[in-house]
C-alpha cells in the first residue's frame, strides 16, 4: 500500500516538485541533510563558489600544467609582433597593456568576472521563474521550505554552468576567442595548451599558427577598447536574453518527474545526476530569439571585422594564413563541442554563423571607400550593419561616402573623436616592441 498522502495534502501537487516530496508530509530535517551539500551559503541567484569549483574539477580530469617561461615569452613576442602588424590595417590604436599565457584552469579564473555578468541575469530569471511556478498551497508553507528550494535551484544551475565552463576551458584558444572581452581590458591571453591541440593535423608550422592566434586576439582587443559602448551592447544582448525566459511549467514538469522517478533523495550521486544534462533546458520566448539573433549579428560583426583586419595584415607575410583563416572560420561558425554543451546547459549559443557575410561586408567596404569608412562604422550601434546587409555584403553603403545618417564633415569629426578618444581607459597605447 502506498505511503503517498491524500493529494490534497501534499502542497507540491502538480509542480516539478510533487514526486520528490510525495512520500508524505516535508521533513524539513531530511530535506536539509538530503541537500546539505548544495546548501552553502552564497549571495546572489548562483553559487559561483560552485560552479568554479565544478569547472576545475571538470578540467583537472586532464593534465593541466601551468604555461613554462618559455611558453608565457612566445606570447608575449607574438602578441607585439601582431601588434605591430596591425598598426598598418587599421587606425584604432593597440588595445593591448599585457600578456599572458593561461593554462585552463587560470582561463577559468581569469574570465569568471565577465562570465558572472553574462550568466546572472539567466540565472536570477531561472531561478525566479521556476519558483513562481510553485502552486499557492506550497509558497504558503512560508520560509524554510521556499528558501531552501530557491537555493536548490540556484546550485543546480551553479553546477551546469561549472560543467560548461570546464568544457570551454578545454577549447578555448584566447581571452577572446568566442567573440566577448572575457578577461581583464587590455590582457591579451592564449591558451598554449590548447593552441597545441589546434595546431594538430593543420600541417602549419606552430609558430604560424601562434602568431595568427596572437593577430586575432589582438584584433579583438583593439575593437574593445577603441568601441567603447561595444562591451555593452554585447553584454545587454544577453541581458535581454535573460529577460524574455518564460518556464513552460508542464514541460519542466514532466522534464522533473521524469528524472525523479526512481531516485532516491538521499542518494548525494542519484541526486547529482539530476543536474547533469540541461535541467533547465527551457523553449525560448519571441523575446529571447530575437535578443539572441542581435547576439548572433553582433558577434558576427565582431569575429567579421577580425578577420578582415588579420586577412590584411597576414596577406604578404603569411602565406599559411589561407588554411589557417579557413580553420579558425569553420571552427567559430560550426561551433566546438565544447560550445555546443555550454549551450545545452545554459541555453546561450555564442556562434557567429554569419562570419564569412560579415567579413566580406567589411573588406568591400574597405576596398571601395578605405579604412576609415569601414572602421568609422564603429562609431554607434546604430550604424552597425542588419541581418539584411549581410544577406548582400557586397552591397553594404554602396554609393555612399558616408554612414547615411550623417553628413561628410560629421562623419569626420565623429571618426576622429572615436579614433582619438574612444580607447575608454582600456590601454595607453601598444605594447613595448
Amino acid at each position: 500500500m502506498s505511503d503517498q498522502p491524500p493529494d490534497d495534502q501534499n502542497p507540491f501537487r502538480g509542480t516539478p516538485f510533487e514526486q520528490f516530496f510525495g512520500g508524505g508530509a516535508p521533513d524539513l530535517g531530511q530535506i536539509f541533510s538530503q541537500l546539505q551539500s548544495m546548501m552553502q551559503p552564497y549571495d546572489g541567484p548562483l553559487n559561483w563558489d560552485f560552479a568554479i569549483d565544478t569547472a576545475r574539477k571538470t578540467v583537472a580530469q586532464q593534465p593541466d600544467p601551468s604555461p613554462s617561461q618559455r611558453q608565457k615569452d612566445e606570447v608575449a613576442d607574438a602578441v607585439r609582433l601582431a601588434d605591430h602588424w596591425l598598426d598598418e590595417t587599421t587606425q584604432f590604436p593597440s588595445g593591448v597593456s599585457s600578456t599572458a599565457a593561461w593554462s585552463r584552469a587560470e582561463w577559468i579564473v581569469g574570465t569568471t568576472d565577465v562570465w558572472k555578468v553574462l550568466v546572472e541575469p539567466i540565472a536570477a530569471s531561472s531561478v525566479g521563474a521556476l519558483s513562481k511556478a510553485l502552486p499557492a498551497e506550497a509558497q504558503n508553507m512560508g520560509g524554510p521550505i521556499l528558501a531552501m528550494l530557491g537555493k536548490a535551484i540556484g546550485a543546480m544551475l551553479a553546477q551546469q554552468v561549472g560543467s560548461g565552463l570546464g568544457a570551454l576551458a578545454g577549447e578555448v584558444l584566447s581571452a577572446s576567442d568566442i567573440g566577448l572581452p572575457l578577461g581583464a581590458p587590455g590582457t591579451a591571453a592564449l591558451v598554449p595548451a590548447n593552441v597545441a591541440t589546434f595546431a594538430e593535423g593543420l600541417d602549419v608550422p606552430e609558430s604560424d599558427v601562434l602568431l595568427y592566434l596572437a593577430l586575432r586576439e589582438a584584433a579583438h582587443q583593439r575593437l574593445f577598447a577603441g568601441v567603447p559602448w561595444l562591451r555593452d551592447h554585447l553584454i545587454g544582448a544577453v541581458t535581454d536574453y535573460a529577460k524574455g525566459i518564460e518556464i513552460n511549467t508542464e514541460r519542466i514538469q514532466e522534464t522533473m518527474e521524469e528524472r525523479l522517478r526512481g531516485v532516491d533523495p538521499g542518494n548525494l550521486e542519484k541526486m547529482q545526476e539530476l543536474m547533469e544534462g540541461g535541467l533547465f533546458d527551457i523553449p525560448r520566448s519571441p523575446q529571447q530569439e530575437a535578443a539572441l539573433q542581435r547576439l548572433e549579428i553582433a558577434l558576427a560583426l565582431v569575429e567579421g571585422w577580425v578577420d578582415e583586419v588579420v586577412s590584411q595584415a597576414t596577406a604578404e607575410r603569411m602565406p599559411s594564413a589561407g588554411k589557417l583563416q579557413e580553420a579558425v572560420r569553420r571552427r567559430r561558425a560550426a561551433g566546438g563541442p565544447a560550445e555546443e554543451t555550454f549551450a545545452t546547459l545554459v541555453g546561450l549559443e555564442l556562434r557567429p554563423r554569419r562570419l564569412r557575410d560579415a567579413s566580406t561586408l567589411w573588406g568591400s567596404l574597405r576596398t571601395r571607400q578605405g579604412t576609415e569608412a569601414r572602421d568609422g562604422v564603429w562609431m554607434s550601434p546604430h550604424l552597425l550593419p542588419t541581418d539584411a546587409d549581410l544577406d548582400d555584403p557586397l552591397g553594404f553603403r554602396e554609393g555612399s561616402d558616408a554612414p547615411k545618417q550623417l553628413t561628410e564633415d560629421a562623419f569626420d569629426a565623429e571618426l576622429r573623436k572615436l579614433l582619438e578618444g574612444g580607447m575608454g581607459g582600456a590601454a595607453d597605447g601598444p605594447a613595448e616592441e
